[in-house]
């Protein structure tokens, strides 16, 4: 399963991408707070961004989509089935709902990663030039955890194992133009697993998905949740 920011959207977190141009990207350029290129060019405008995010994120709580998740999660382990969660988010809704099991393929932004000593901090507060790394006691060294453009993903070795493993894809909540997440559903395809899209509206590669389900992922996870509960 991989979820996007439209699970996490009715809990106040903007979605980067949406097809009605008011995304995150909409309103900022991705170029300047969200490259490798960018922090050293102009490391106060990629803190100010992020600090941003992270402050949202605080007062933010998880809403019914993540629940119902748990819920799932929790009814497959009793059965010693297996729901793995791989998150395009770089929030931690998921584990505040009780999600156990979260891969987060662009990073967490309630970290910090040194660049100088390469150790990952937890962190909530503001993050800035002043800072000082907890780990080599570098100051300014500090940038936040999450996967910019141009960087690689993080756990595409476990998430790809993973897939190969499973008998159902779902997307929850992803735009399907972010890759490699929009690819996991046309490798789920060749490999002759089932896949699911349940999203507010259809996706950009919607038609690759075997079955589609369309509404506010607060609605339309949890329902889903209940029909499989009730089939198995």
């Amino acid at each position: 399963m991989v979820a996007g920011a439209g699970v996490s959207a009715e809990s106040g977190l903007g979605t980067f991408r949406d097809k009605n141009g008011s995304g995150i990207w909409a309103r900022f350029d991705p170029m300047k707070p969200a490259t490798p290129e960018a922090f050293p060019r102009d490391p106060v405008e990629v803190h100010a961004f992020y600090n941003a995010r992270r402050r949202n994120l605080i007062t933010a709580a998880p809403n019914a989509a993540h629940f119902a998740l748990v819920r799932l999660e929790t009814a497959l382990a009793k059965r010693r089935d297996e729901l793995t969660l791989v998150t395009q988010n770089i929030d931690d809704l998921h584990e505040r709902a009780g999600s156990r099991q979260v891969m987060h393929m662009h990073g967490e932004l309630l970290k910090a990663s040194c660049v100088a000593c390469e150790t990952i901090q937890p962190w909530r507060e503001d993050l800035g030039l002043r800072d000082r790394c907890p780990a080599c006691g570098g100051i300014g060294v500090l940038r936040p955890r999450v996967v910019w453009f141009g960087e690689m993903p993080l756990a595409m070795d476990e998430i790809y194992a993973a897939l190969r493993k499973a008998d159902l894809f779902v997307a929850i909540g992803t735009s399907g133009s972010v890759y490699p997440a929009a690819g996991f559903v046309s490798e789920a395809r060749v490999l002759g697993i089932r896949t699911r899209e349940i999203n507010l509206e259809p996706s950009d590669n919607a038609n690759q998905f075997d079955h589609r389900c369309y509404g506010p992922a607060s609605e339309a996870v949890p329902a889903w949740v209940d029909e499989v509960l009730a089939s198995t």
